[in-house]
Protein backbone atom coordinates (compact mmCIF):
# COMPACT_ATOMS: atom_id res chain seq x y z
CA UNK A 1 0.00 0.00 0.00
CA UNK A 2 1.14 3.51 -0.96
CA UNK A 3 1.05 6.11 1.81
CA UNK A 4 0.71 9.90 1.36
CA UNK A 5 3.80 11.18 2.52
CA UNK A 6 5.74 14.37 2.31
CA UNK A 7 9.16 15.68 3.37
CA UNK A 8 9.87 19.04 5.22
CA UNK A 9 13.91 19.70 4.30
CA UNK A 10 15.26 23.06 6.40
CA UNK A 11 18.14 24.72 4.35
CA UNK A 12 20.99 26.06 6.68
CA UNK A 13 24.48 27.79 5.46
CA UNK A 14 22.42 31.02 3.81
CA UNK A 15 24.44 33.94 4.44
CA UNK A 16 23.38 37.33 6.44
CA UNK A 17 21.00 39.01 3.49
CA UNK A 18 21.51 42.66 2.39
CA UNK A 19 20.00 44.50 -0.15
CA UNK A 20 20.44 43.67 -3.62
CA UNK A 21 21.59 40.14 -2.76
CA UNK A 22 20.53 37.22 -5.09
CA UNK A 23 18.76 35.13 -2.78
CA UNK A 24 17.94 32.55 -5.32
CA UNK A 25 21.23 32.03 -5.81
CA UNK A 26 22.34 31.87 -2.55
CA UNK A 27 19.48 29.19 -2.34
CA UNK A 28 20.75 26.77 -4.77
CA UNK A 29 24.17 26.87 -3.49
CA UNK A 30 22.98 26.01 0.45
CA UNK A 31 20.60 23.44 -1.14
CA UNK A 32 23.41 21.81 -3.04
CA UNK A 33 25.83 22.09 -0.36
CA UNK A 34 23.50 19.95 1.92
CA UNK A 35 23.05 17.17 -0.73
CA UNK A 36 19.44 18.55 -1.21
CA UNK A 37 19.45 20.07 -4.57
CA UNK A 38 16.46 21.76 -5.91
CA UNK A 39 13.87 19.06 -7.65
CA UNK A 40 11.43 19.73 -9.78
CA UNK A 41 7.93 20.16 -8.06
CA UNK A 42 9.76 21.42 -5.02
CA UNK A 43 7.70 24.10 -3.25
CA UNK A 44 10.62 26.43 -1.83
CA UNK A 45 8.98 28.77 1.44
CA UNK A 46 11.29 31.83 2.14
CA UNK A 47 10.69 33.78 5.13
CA UNK A 48 9.05 37.47 4.50
CA UNK A 49 12.98 38.71 6.04
CA UNK A 50 15.01 37.24 3.96
CA UNK A 51 13.07 38.72 1.00
CA UNK A 52 12.73 42.23 2.33
CA UNK A 53 16.29 42.53 3.20
CA UNK A 54 16.97 41.82 -0.14
CA UNK A 55 14.47 44.05 -1.47
CA UNK A 56 16.01 46.71 0.96
CA UNK A 57 12.93 47.15 2.98
CA UNK A 58 14.30 48.17 6.09
CA UNK A 59 14.43 51.73 8.19
CA UNK A 60 16.52 53.60 10.06
CA UNK A 61 14.72 54.62 13.49
CA UNK A 62 17.09 57.70 13.37
CA UNK A 63 15.77 59.00 10.13
CA UNK A 64 11.57 58.73 11.43
CA UNK A 65 9.62 62.05 12.59
CA UNK A 66 7.36 60.52 14.86
CA UNK A 67 3.39 62.45 14.32
CA UNK A 68 2.04 63.51 17.57
CA UNK A 69 -0.34 60.41 17.48
CA UNK A 70 2.85 57.79 17.78
CA UNK A 71 4.10 60.03 19.87
CA UNK A 72 1.41 59.82 22.50
CA UNK A 73 0.56 56.35 22.13
CA UNK A 74 3.69 54.88 23.14
CA UNK A 75 4.60 57.10 25.76
CA UNK A 76 1.68 55.71 27.10
CA UNK A 77 2.39 52.60 26.32
CA UNK A 78 6.52 52.79 27.02
CA UNK A 79 7.59 52.05 23.02
CA UNK A 80 9.45 53.81 21.06
CA UNK A 81 7.64 56.23 19.07
CA UNK A 82 9.63 55.80 15.86
CA UNK A 83 8.62 52.30 15.42
CA UNK A 84 5.16 53.76 16.31
CA UNK A 85 5.15 55.85 13.63
CA UNK A 86 7.01 52.99 11.21
CA UNK A 87 3.62 51.23 11.84
CA UNK A 88 1.50 53.76 11.22
CA UNK A 89 2.55 54.59 7.85
CA UNK A 90 2.62 50.75 6.56
CA UNK A 91 -1.02 50.79 7.68
CA UNK A 92 -4.16 50.81 5.31
CA UNK A 93 -6.15 51.62 8.75
CA UNK A 94 -5.84 50.37 12.55
CA UNK A 95 -8.21 47.85 13.63
CA UNK A 96 -7.65 47.95 17.22
CA UNK A 97 -5.52 49.58 19.49
CA UNK A 98 -5.52 48.08 23.15
CA UNK A 99 -2.95 47.89 26.07
CA UNK A 100 -0.22 48.64 24.00
CA UNK A 101 -0.99 46.56 21.04
CA UNK A 102 -1.15 47.76 17.20
CA UNK A 103 -3.73 45.48 15.31
CA UNK A 104 -3.66 47.51 11.18
CA UNK A 105 -4.66 46.21 7.74
CA UNK A 106 -1.78 46.63 5.74
CA UNK A 107 -1.71 48.28 2.06
CA UNK A 108 -1.70 44.56 0.84
CA UNK A 109 -4.89 43.67 2.83
CA UNK A 110 -3.11 41.58 5.52
CA UNK A 111 -4.16 41.76 9.06
CA UNK A 112 -1.90 41.57 11.98
CA UNK A 113 0.13 42.94 14.78
CA UNK A 114 2.18 45.99 14.04
CA UNK A 115 1.95 45.98 10.01
CA UNK A 116 4.44 43.27 9.78
CA UNK A 117 6.76 45.75 11.10
CA UNK A 118 9.57 43.81 12.99
CA UNK A 119 12.98 44.62 14.87
CA UNK A 120 13.96 41.01 15.01
CA UNK A 121 16.54 39.05 13.49
CA UNK A 122 17.90 42.44 11.72
CA UNK A 123 21.57 43.70 11.86
CA UNK A 124 22.19 47.14 12.56
CA UNK A 125 21.66 49.39 15.51
CA UNK A 126 17.33 50.24 15.28
CA UNK A 127 16.52 49.20 11.92
CA UNK A 128 13.33 47.59 11.53
CA UNK A 129 11.95 45.32 8.83
CA UNK A 130 8.83 46.08 6.38
CA UNK A 131 6.82 43.46 4.49
CA UNK A 132 7.81 43.44 0.92
CA UNK A 133 5.81 45.82 -1.27
CA UNK A 134 4.18 43.18 -3.50
CA UNK A 135 4.92 39.92 -2.10
CA UNK A 136 3.50 37.65 -4.71
CA UNK A 137 5.72 39.84 -7.50
CA UNK A 138 8.72 38.76 -5.07
CA UNK A 139 7.43 35.23 -5.04
CA UNK A 140 7.16 35.39 -8.68
CA UNK A 141 10.78 37.03 -9.18
CA UNK A 142 12.26 33.96 -7.18
CA UNK A 143 10.69 31.55 -9.01
CA UNK A 144 11.72 32.19 -12.01
CA UNK A 145 15.36 32.75 -10.47
CA UNK A 146 15.48 29.22 -9.14
CA UNK A 147 14.01 28.14 -12.80
CA UNK A 148 16.81 29.82 -14.74
CA UNK A 149 19.52 28.84 -11.90
CA UNK A 150 18.15 25.01 -11.91
CA UNK A 151 16.01 24.17 -14.75
CA UNK A 152 13.61 22.95 -12.20
CA UNK A 153 9.55 23.80 -12.14
CA UNK A 154 9.15 24.92 -8.64
CA UNK A 155 6.47 27.05 -6.16
CA UNK A 156 7.48 29.73 -4.02
CA UNK A 157 5.83 31.15 -0.72
CA UNK A 158 6.72 33.95 0.94
CA UNK A 159 5.89 33.61 5.14
CA UNK A 160 5.59 35.41 7.85
CA UNK A 161 4.45 35.59 11.44
CA UNK A 162 0.99 36.48 12.22
CA UNK A 163 -0.93 36.12 15.72
CA UNK A 164 -4.36 34.33 15.55
CA UNK A 165 -7.55 36.05 17.05
CA UNK A 166 -8.90 32.98 18.54
CA UNK A 167 -5.95 30.98 19.58
CA UNK A 168 -2.76 31.51 21.74
CA UNK A 169 0.57 31.72 20.00
CA UNK A 170 1.58 32.62 16.47
CA UNK A 171 2.07 30.46 13.30
CA UNK A 172 3.72 31.26 9.71
CA UNK A 173 0.84 32.12 7.17
CA UNK A 174 1.61 33.01 3.05
CA UNK A 175 2.08 36.45 2.14
CA UNK A 176 3.34 35.98 -1.41
CA UNK A 177 2.74 32.89 -4.06
CA UNK A 178 3.86 32.03 -7.11
CA UNK A 179 3.50 28.66 -9.39
CA UNK A 180 0.32 27.24 -6.95
CA UNK A 181 -3.04 27.54 -6.29
CA UNK A 182 -3.05 28.34 -2.78
CA UNK A 183 -6.89 27.19 -2.26
CA UNK A 184 -7.95 23.15 -1.90
CA UNK A 185 -11.77 23.72 -2.91
CA UNK A 186 -13.34 20.78 -2.01
CA UNK A 187 -17.00 22.50 -1.94
CA UNK A 188 -19.82 20.06 -3.89
CA UNK A 189 -17.79 16.91 -3.65
CA UNK A 190 -19.18 13.70 -1.42
CA UNK A 191 -17.70 12.39 1.81
CA UNK A 192 -17.17 8.58 2.52
CA UNK A 193 -20.31 8.89 4.55
CA UNK A 194 -22.55 10.23 1.60
CA UNK A 195 -22.32 13.61 2.58
CA UNK A 196 -21.81 16.90 0.06
CA UNK A 197 -19.32 19.17 1.21
CA UNK A 198 -20.61 22.30 1.75
CA UNK A 199 -17.69 24.44 3.47
CA UNK A 200 -14.29 22.08 2.58
CA UNK A 201 -12.03 25.17 1.54
CA UNK A 202 -8.44 24.30 3.18
CA UNK A 203 -5.96 27.16 2.87
CA UNK A 204 -3.29 24.75 1.62
CA UNK A 205 -0.46 27.51 1.14
CA UNK A 206 -0.81 28.49 4.86
CA UNK A 207 -1.11 25.34 6.24
CA UNK A 208 2.82 24.77 4.48
CA UNK A 209 3.62 27.73 5.78
CA UNK A 210 2.70 26.49 9.30
CA UNK A 211 4.15 23.31 8.90
CA UNK A 212 7.74 24.71 7.41
CA UNK A 213 8.41 26.56 10.47
CA UNK A 214 8.74 23.02 11.96
CA UNK A 215 12.52 22.90 10.20
CA UNK A 216 13.18 27.10 10.21
CA UNK A 217 12.97 27.80 14.19
CA UNK A 218 13.54 31.40 14.84
CA UNK A 219 16.57 31.78 16.29
CA UNK A 220 17.82 28.76 14.05
CA UNK A 221 19.60 30.92 11.49
CA UNK A 222 17.59 28.83 8.93
CA UNK A 223 15.00 31.04 6.77
CA UNK A 224 14.28 28.34 3.74
CA UNK A 225 12.38 25.12 3.60
CA UNK A 226 11.57 22.72 1.10
CA UNK A 227 8.81 20.85 0.53
CA UNK A 228 9.31 17.70 -1.56
CA UNK A 229 6.73 15.15 -2.41
CA UNK A 230 3.45 17.63 -1.89
CA UNK A 231 0.81 16.80 -4.87
CA UNK A 232 -0.32 20.84 -5.29
CA UNK A 233 -2.57 22.44 -7.99
CA UNK A 234 0.08 24.72 -9.96
CA UNK A 235 -1.15 27.64 -11.28
CA UNK A 236 -0.16 31.45 -10.79
CA UNK A 237 -2.34 31.87 -7.64
CA UNK A 238 -2.00 34.95 -5.78
CA UNK A 239 -2.59 35.44 -2.07
CA UNK A 240 -5.62 37.95 -2.32
CA UNK A 241 -7.29 34.43 -2.74
CA UNK A 242 -6.56 34.11 0.71
CA UNK A 243 -7.74 37.32 2.10
CA UNK A 244 -11.45 37.54 3.14
CA UNK A 245 -13.55 39.27 1.29
CA UNK A 246 -15.02 42.94 3.61
CA UNK A 247 -18.63 41.27 2.90
CA UNK A 248 -17.98 38.21 4.18
CA UNK A 249 -15.71 39.39 7.77
CA UNK A 250 -17.78 39.09 10.38
CA UNK A 251 -15.23 41.56 12.55
CA UNK A 252 -14.94 45.03 10.32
Amino acid sequence: MTYPEIRLIGVSGIPEVGPGDDIAKMILDATIAQSTPILDGDIIVVTQKVVSKAEGRTVSLHNVNPSPFAIEFALRWDKDPRHVEVVLQESRRIVRMDRGVLICETHHGFVCANSGVDQSNIPGVEQVCLLPIDPDASARTLRKAIYDGSGNDVAVIISDTFGRPWRVGSTDVAIGIAGMIPLDDLRGQMDPHGYILRVALSAVADEIAGATDLVREKISGIPVALVRGMQFVRGEGNIQTLIRERDGDLFR
